[in-house]
């Protein structure tokens, strides 16, 4: 199908080669029609439509998964209120693990800062914690190996 439009497309196109051979050209251009220009999303709207995403009470465990990978998506740390939105909607879906993957997804964002970023994030979810009743993967043992050796230097 797609070579018989491609063929449609290109029917009498033809292109002169080296030694003034004609030769038919196959080959389809596409062109970009940008209709309106798109403003920018402010921070605010942004961690809005968030937030608003994730309060759904409809909400699904694909849509919390899809929603949760999207947000890992970007080049940011999410906000405390995006982070306690999706604990309450895995709270919703009875996902606890989920819950528990998200934090150390949110953590492991942190990058390089981890020991700025991530104290001040657990200080303004901790009452949703306390609320739901979800450990940090700190408090679970997550944050190292399970089967972590001493290292030989330390010995």
């Amino acid at each position: 199908m797609f070579r018989a439009v491609a063929q449609r497309l290109s029917a009498g196109m033809t292109v002169v080669a080296r030694n003034n051979v004609q030769r038919q050209c196959i080959g389809a251009t596409s062109v970009r029609a940008y209709g309106k220009k798109h403003r920018m999303e402010s921070n605010e709207e942004f961690d809005s439509r968030y937030e608003s995403f994730f309060n759904r009470p409809e909400i699904d465990g694909w849509e919390l998964r899809k929603g949760i990978n999207d947000l890992q998506g970007y080049d940011l740390v999410p906000e405390p209120r995006i982070i306690s939105a999706i604990l309450r909607a895995c709270r919703r879906v009875d996902d606890y693990a989920l819950a528990v993957r998200s934090l150390e997804a949110v953590r492991d964002k942190c990058g390089p800062r981890l020991n700025k970023i991530w104290p001040y994030i657990l200080q303004e979810i901790r009452p949703t914690l306390v609320e739901l009743g979800i450990s940090t993967p700190e408090e679970m043992g997550y944050d190292k190996p399970e089967l972590a050796l001493e290292d030989v230097h330390d010995m």
